[in-house]
Parts: structure tokens; sequence; C-alpha cells
């Protein structure tokens, strides 16, 4: 991005739940630009999943509880406008899809949050057949959800999300559930969303792997705190931060670690396989050995 333009912001926001003794979210400050790919990590109870649902309005206006400071999200401010809203600015697509479908066929789910809003029948067909296209459902229109895939499923759900042409694309574990296909799907639609289509994606996993590809900037979270971001090299390069809470790094980023530990640092450290395989390579002296061996043929 040559230009970044804050899109959503959070000054000084907690927030705690009914009846609860804690807050679920603690003086968090932050900025998120549009077009970012942001992943958000941290433990089972880091707050994770209230942090995407303040996005749209579901905390505090749906949770009831307690929220201090302000969270604004292309200038609305959460807590003055309503939940509808806020669904013309962001989508949020759940862990199980199962909770987010319940109509009896693909065009009737995508259609649905559009009719509710009153847009013109029309608008929704065009906003539908495009929504399917991105997520690659086109032809299934007929299909009853249930008997799609779980990847199909998230997919449709993103979809449904996206008839509503949010700018920000919020996913609380929306690959947890899947199989390792079912989760390539789902991240190559998000990637698209991203790259082509300047979507903000805003995504709540444990996929280290995926997060070292596809995120710009991670956030980490600790029992509601703000505790670390930056780029994925530099958060799964931190292993004091690793050891102190846990987060599932790359395997490529566990390896580097240990050889870091042993007295055997690569050059660069990696965050995916191609740059793990090189700064082996490298380590070994293969490169210069080939190089050797290739000139002797000549």
């Amino acid at each position: 991005m040559n230009q970044k333009e804050p899109y959503i912001i959070f000054e000084d926001a907690s927030y705690r739940y009914p009846r609860a003794k804690h807050y679920a979210l603690k003086h968090l400050d932050l900025t998120i630009y549009k077009g970012e790919f942001v992943a958000v990590l941290g433990e089972n109870g880091a707050g994770k999943s209230t942090f995407c649902q303040a996005l749209n309005g579901v905390v505090p206006q749906s949770r009831s509880g307690r929220m201090r400071g302000r969270i604004t999200v292309g200038g609305l401010d959460t807590q003055q406008v309503t939940v509808a809203e806020l669904s013309e600015k962001v989508g949020i697509v759940l862990e199980d899809p199962e909770t987010q479908l319940f109509t009896t066929s693909v065009l009737s789910e995508v259609a649905f949050g559009p009719e509710n809003v009153g847009i013109d029948p029309q608008e929704i067909l065009r906003r539908a057949e495009w929504a399917l296209k991105v997520v690659r459902l086109t032809g299934y229109e007929d299909r009853a959800p249930t008997a799609l895939s779980g990847g199909q499923k998230q997919r449709l759900a993103i979809a449904a999300a996206l008839t509503m042409r949010p700018e920000v694309l919020a996913l609380d574990e929306a690959t947890s559930q899947l199989d390792p296909v079912g989760t390539v799907e789902v991240f190559s639609v998000i990637r698209e969303l991203n790259e082509t289509y300047g979507m903000t994606i805003v995504m709540a996993t444990d996929k280290g792997e995926e997060v070292a590809t596809f995120a710009d900037r991670v956030l980490v979270l600790h029992d509601g705190e703000l505790i670390a971001q930056g780029t994925p090299r530099e958060i799964f390069a931190d292993s004091e931060l690793l050891d102190r809470i846990v987060i599932r790094a790359p395997q490529v980023s566990q390896l580097a670690t240990y050889l870091k530990n042993n007295d055997s640092s690569l050059a660069k450290f990696p965050i995916t396989l191609d740059e793990a395989k090189h700064g082996i390579e490298q380590l070994l002296g293969w490169s210069s050995r080939i190089q050797a061996s290739s000139e002797e043929v000549q």
C-alpha cells in the first residue's frame, strides 16, 4: 500500500461481558488500515472472538456488558450506529458455518442479507452472482447448503457476507474445523478478496503457515491485551514471545529457532518453506557446491 488509510480505530477500548469479573478486551489502542490483511493470534480466551465481534457492533450491542473507550469503523462509532448499519461496513464469518446457514438453497442464503435491508431485487441478483463467482460456487445456486462440504459451507458463509458489499471481512477461526483441503479453499478465496478487490481482512486464526503466507501484520492478544504486533516474520522470530504464550509458529520457523539455539542460525529467519529450503542450502554450502559441479561439467 502506497498510502495507508486508517479504517478501523480502537481508542483505549475495553469490554466486559455481563456478570463477568474480568474484561475480555483491555485498553486496546490500535489502527487497522484499509486493504490490510491482519491476523489476530492468541491462546484460547485471549479475546480473539470478542475482538472480531466488536468490529460489527455485536459487542456490545447484542451482548450487553460494559464497553469503555471507542471503536470506529469507516468513521462510524460502533456504539452509536446499529449492527444492521455496520453490516454494510463489516461482514463477519464465524468458526462453525452451520450456525450461519439456515435457508434452503445457496441462492437464498446469499440473498438473505440484502433482502432484509431492502435492496432492489435486481441488485441483489447481481451481488449474488458476483459473490458466488468470487467464492467459486457458481452453478450451486439451487443446491441445499446442507449438501455442501465443510469448505464449501464456509465459502458460502463468506459469499453471504460479501453480498452486503462490506469494506472489511472479519473471520473468527473460520478454518479451525476444516480439513486441509477446506482450509486451502477458504484461504485462497480470502487472498483473492484482499489482493484483487482490496478488501480489508481481519482474521482470528491459529494457522501459522497461512498467516506467514498471507498476512501483512499480526496482532497478538493475551488476556484481552495487545502484547505484540508486527510482521509475521517479526512475530514468529520472537522466541521469548512464543515461549510466553502458546502460538503455533510455522514449522520452518520452529526449525530456524532450534538451529539458532544450537549455534546454526540461518542467514534469514524463514517463515515459508521456500525460504527455509534456501537458507538450509546456504547453511550446508550446497549452492556453492552445485555451482562448482556445474562449472566442472562445462
